[in-house]
């Protein structure tokens, strides 16, 4: 990309992003549900934090579900959306978000 538009050099730039890329912890992303061409995939944080990704790879929008039973863990979790930089709000036992068609919904959970 020689010359890449405001919307690509925000996300290329996204110092939450690069945070996850970069976590000293080092521990990989993991999938840890997949349903059709819906999946989960989870990465430990080291602050105690979780990185975690709602994939859609199908043709057509569709809701994911990442299910705190599947990530191992329990209570309230505040969800915040890394591509916008904005907290989502408080959720208990799940997180659901509408994907679009090869999309990714990217959030980090913390209590």
């Amino acid at each position: 990309m020689t010359r890449p538009d405001d919307f690509a050099l925000s996300l290329l730039t996204n110092d939450k992003v690069i945070d996850v890329d970069q976590d000293p912890l080092g521990k990989p992303g993991r999938r840890v549900t997949i349903e059709g061409g819906l999946e989960v995939w989870a990465r430990d944080m080291e602050d105690g934090t979780k990185a975690v990704g709602l994939f859609n790879r199908g043709e057509t929008e569709a809701t994911v579900s990442a299910k705190w039973a599947d990530l191992g863990l329990k209570g309230k979790q505040v969800v915040r959306d890394l591509w916008r930089q904005q907290d989502l709000g408080t959720y208990e036992g799940e997180f659901k978000a509408s994907v679009p068609r090869h999309g990714v919904v990217f959030v980090r959970l913390r209590n």
